[in-house]
């Protein structure tokens, strides 16, 4: 029972990662929405002389990430505290309610698992801070805004280049973020594989309604003034 459930935990991360990418693809979410965003934000940034904010933005979405990977090193740190005192954490867990036994191969089964999440998560958010700083980069070489000699085209073909780098960076945040997720589901496993089953398929649930149905994605699509498909159609523009 407990490598059918590890099995289903992969099976289901990886199903929703693909299903996710596949379905915002043709359908509004969260990821999409703000691709779009910041195609209009790179639009506008080109537009003006002073880009300070703009950079201020960068940083500031640096900074949030670079917290995550932090916490990601002391989450580790303790994990591999707890696989080396694997003798009192059984104890300790035998002794709450609702838990039933556990073996020294389980837990430490249970402890590498989550080991390997925090450090799939970190190399996520690492690589999230690169391409920020990749973004931070084009931003300061962004054409000046009265450059007579740059053509729209050659404007729009900028500021695309520039938002996907940044929609790239989105991307590694949301997945070091879906690791801390499916990292919770784990919890569930030193109380019983069956629970942990559970924990990871409400997991996956949740990250559905919020990224494709919440109502914040409403609020964003809203917030441009437009149908959907007006969006759709600028979107495969």
């Amino acid at each position: 029972m407990d490598f059918a459930s590890l099995a289903g935990f992969f099976i289901t991360w990886a199903g929703y990662t693909v299903f996710a990418r596949r379905k915002a693809k043709v359908s509004w979410c969260l990821a999409s929405s703000m691709q779009w965003y910041r195609v209009e934000w790179m639009l506008r940034m080109l537009e003006r002389d002073l880009r300070v904010p703009d950079a201020a933005i960068i940083s500031n979405l640096e900074r949030v990430i670079g917290f995550f990977a932090s916490t990601s090193i002391l989450i580790l740190a303790g994990l591999v505290t707890a696989l080396t005192a694997n003798e009192a954490a059984i104890e300790l867990l035998s002794s709450l309610p609702l838990t039933g036994s556990t073996t020294k191969e389980q837990f430490e089964m249970q402890i590498l698992l989550l080991i390997v999440i925090f450090i799939f998560a970190f190399f996520n958010f690492t690589w999230s801070l690169r391409q920020y700083s990749f973004a931070n980069v084009l931003i300061g070489a962004a054409p000046a805004a009265d450059a007579e000699e740059l053509t729209d085209q050659a404007r729009r073909r900028f500021a695309i280049s520039a938002a996907k780098v940044i929609d790239q960076a989105g991307h590694s945040y949301n997945y070091g973020l879906r690791s801390y997720y499916f990292a919770m589901s784990v919890l569930g496993w030193f109380i019983h594989p069956l629970v942990f089953v559970g924990s990871y398929l409400l997991v996956a649930w949740v990250l559905y309604l919020r990224e494709f149905r919440s109502r914040t994605l409403q609020s964003i699509l809203a917030a441009g003034g437009r149908a959907p498909e007006q969006l759709k159609a600028h979107k495969a523009k």
